[in-house]
């Protein structure tokens, strides 16, 4: 609470917080804010198709005649899905990786650092997009896709804490009295190593939503009619600038939450004293 107090003071970071709040209350309450909930699927209206902002349209409607805006709305659960499972799977093999290689040393700490720097000298965008090129195209498929570039990131931060921390007294003292190295290590150097790995959590879950986008835009990520915010970027590209709608909103619907996530984790990063 004291944390979110401070948040709320920081005219920044205040702007994170209802930009967040509004990306996630709108994907939640999807089904009651959007006016045309039908569209979501493989519905076709020729009789509405590719107009302009108007009412009831208020972000105009696609080629077929859907509504852009109850696409958009659904198009936020599924990053936040797709940001919440990748983070939920990629975190805790990070943080187990880097704790293992941090505190323990040794061969352990060679052979899974070098591991992992096989993984960060591959570009995230271009190794997501080789493991979708083994995969088919589906949202399933793309959690694992971008899983797989993630969890390196937290390796190395965790690995970096660890290292530094295991030389502390507290650590030493552990030693002394014969606890166990998962102990000391889950239990001692874990809990301080917990700030920055909320922080760069806050900070990726926009950039998730901006690679998964990024995979959708290239044809390799959710495919149609499953709304995506990326592959309605990419197929209103086509259509500019006459119908700039089809482009401009789910465009600015990624700026969103990648612009949300990122003060709210700036701000942290600030009051929880974390050097990134």
């Amino acid at each position: 609470m004291k944390t979110l107090a401070i948040l709320t003071r920081n005219p920044l970071s205040l702007i994170g917080l209802i930009l967040v709040a509004a990306v996630v209350l709108s994907a939640l309450l999807a089904d009651f804010i959007t006016p045309f909930p039908a569209h979501v699927g493989s519905v076709v209206d020729f009789t509405n198709f590719n107009k302009p902002p108007q009412w009831p349209n208020i972000f105009g409607t696609d080629l077929v005649g859907r509504d852009l805006f109850t696409r958009v709305i659904y198009a936020y659960r599924i990053s936040l899905i797709l940001g919440v499972v990748v983070l939920a799977l990629a975190v805790p093999v990070g943080v187990a990786i880097g704790l293992l290689a941090g505190y323990l040393g040794g061969w352990t700490e060679y052979l899974l650092m070098r591991l992992t720097d096989v993984f960060l000298s591959i570009p995230p965008l271009v190794l997501a997009m080789s493991m979708m090129g083994l995969l088919a195209p589906t949202l399933t498929n793309g959690m694992i896709a971008v899983t797989v570039m993630w969890w390196p990131w937290y390796t190395r931060l965790v690995y970096n804490i660890a290292r530094s921390e295991k030389e502390e007294g507290y650590v030493l003292a552990a030693e002394v009295i014969g606890a166990s190295k998962t102990h000391i290590m889950f239990r001692e150097i874990l809990p301080n190593c917990i700030p920055s790995i909320v922080t760069k959590m806050t900070l990726d879950f926009g950039f998730v939503i901006l690679i998964a986008s990024s995979l959708s835009f290239l044809g390799l990520g959710v495919q149609p009619p499953t709304p995506d915010l990326g592959s309605m970027v990419a197929e209103g590209a086509k259509y500019l600038p006459d119908s700039w709608w089809l482009t401009v909103f789910p465009g600015v619907a990624i700026l969103v939450a990648v612009f949300g996530f990122n003060l709210i984790g700036d701000a942290l990063r600030e009051i929880l004293g974390v050097d990134q």
